[in-house]
C-alpha cells in the first residue's frame, strides 16, 4: 500500500513530518510512502538528522502552501505546492491514502475539487476520533462544514456510524445529535429539522440528542454536530485533556510524599495520559470524498503523524467507501 505525505504540512514541517514517517515504515511493513515536498531539503533534513528513511520515495514539489494562504489557491497560484502535488498523486491512482497537517481549507478545497465528492454526499465532513470515559468516540463534522442543512447531518450521521463499524470495529455504534437538551424540542431550527431526519435513518442507531457535557462521560459512539458547533467541541476536548494532564503532572510532583506516590501509581498515570493524548488518534478522516484523505493536526509531532498514517492505513484496508455508496443507493 503506499501513502501520499505532505511533508510541508503543519507548525512542525518537514522534521517531525519525516520523522513521523520514518516510524510508520518501520511499524507497518506493508506501506511505502510518498513524501512530497522540496526534493533537496527534505533529503538534507534526512541526512542530517540520521533518519532510517526506508521504503520512503520523495516527490519534488518546489512550492510551500501556508497557512496563511486562501484555500482555493491549492487549485491555481500554488499548484506546485506539496500538497497539490500530493492530491495528484491520489487522483491518478499513485497512492491509496493522502496525510497532511496543512492548510485545513486547502485540504478540504483539494479533496472536493480534485478527488470529489461520493455521487450523492452533499457535503464532506472532517470525523475526529476523541477518548471518552467508555472508549473512543467519532465526532463529525468537526470543522469542514460552519453552515449545515438538516440533510448534512442526516449524511454526517450515516457516514461516522459506517467509519465507526469499519474503522472502531463497533458493531452496532449508537449515535447522538449534540444540542442544548436532551429533549427532542430543544435546539435550533436545524437541530429539530435534523432530529426528525435522524430518527427515521435505517442506518443508524440514533439515540437523541446528547448534552456537551455527556459526551465525555460515553453513552454514544457517533456524535453529530454541524462543523462550528463540532470544532468548538473538539477544540474544547483538546484543551481540557492537556489541562488535567499538567494539573495531575503538577500534583504528583510538588512534595516529596506525592513523588513517592507517583511513583508506586507510574503505569496507571501513563496510562491515563495516553488515553487522554490526541496523538494516540492520529487524524480527521474526510468522510464524503472518493478517496481516503486524512488531515492530521496543524501541531502534529512525530508520533502524531505516524498515528495518521496508521489511520490512513486502516482507512484504505477498509471497505468503507463502498458502504457509504450503497448507503446512498438505497435511500
Amino acid at each position: 500500500m503506499r501513502i501520499v505525505v505532505d511533508a510541508h504540512g503543519g507548525d512542525h514541517a518537514p522534521l517531525e513530518i519525516i520523522k513521523g514517517c520514518c516510524m510508520a515504515a518501520e511499524e507497518q511493513k506493508d506501506i511505502s510512502i510518498l513524501l512530497v515536498g522540496r526534493k533537496n531539503e527534505l533529503q538534507q533534513v534526512i541526512t542530517e538528522n540520521g533518519l532510517p528513511a526506508k521504503r520512503i520515495e520523495i516527490v519534488d514539489a518546489p512550492d510551500i502552501l501556508t497557512m496563511e494562504d486562501e484555500p482555493s489557491s491549492v487549485l491555481k497560484e500554488k499548484q506546485y505546492s506539496s500538497m497539490a502535488v500530493a492530491f495528484r498523486l491520489l487522483k491518478e491512482d499513485k497512492a491509496d491514502a493522502f496525510v497532511s497537517a496543512g492548510n485545513s481549507g486547502a485540504l478540504l478545497v483539494g479533496a472536493t475539487l480534485l478527488i470529489k465528492r461520493i455521487p450523492g454526499i452533499k457535503r464532506a465532513a472532517l470525523a475526529t476520533i476523541i477518548p471518552s470515559a467508555e472508549g473512543p468516540y467519532v465526532m463529525l463534522d468537526c470543522g469542514a462544514n460552519v453552515e449545515c442543512k438538516p440533510e448534512y447531518l442526516d449524511q454526517f450521521a450515516t457516514m461516522g456510524s459506517i467509519y465507526a463499524k469499519s474503522c472502531l470495529k463497533i458493531e452496532n455504534p449508537r449515535v447522538a445529535l449534540l444540542n442544548n437538551g436532551t429533549e427532542e424540542c430543544k435546539g435550533t431550527d436545524l437541530h429539530q429539522k435534523a432530529f426528525q431526519l435522524l430518527k427515521k435513518n435505517p442506518f443508524i442507531h440514533f439515540t437523541g440528542n446528547i448534552e456537551g457535557r455527556d459526551v465525555p462521560l460515553g453513552g454514544c459512539d457517533v456524535v453529530v454536530a454541524d462543523g462550528f458547533s463540532g470544532n468548538i467541541a473538539l477544540k474544547l476536548s483538546e484543551g481540557w485533556g492537556k489541562f488535567m494532564s499538567l494539573s495531575l503532572r503538577d500534583l504528583l510532583t510538588k512534595k516529596a510524599k506525592s513523588k513517592l506516590a507517583a511513583l508506586l501509581i507510574m503505569g496507571q498515570i501513563r496510562e491515563l495520559r495516553k488515553k487522554m493524548d490526541y496523538k494516540e488518534y492520529g487524524g480527521a478522516p474526510l468522510l464524503g470524498v472518493t478517496k481516503p484523505v486524512i488531515k492530521a493536526h496543524g501541531s502534529s509531532d512525530a508520533k502524531a503523524l505516524k498515528n495518521a498514517i496508521r489511520q490512513a492505513h486502516i482507512f484504505a484496508e477498509s471497505n468503507m467507501i463502498l458502504e457509504i455508496e450503497k448507503s446512498l443507493a438505497k435511500e
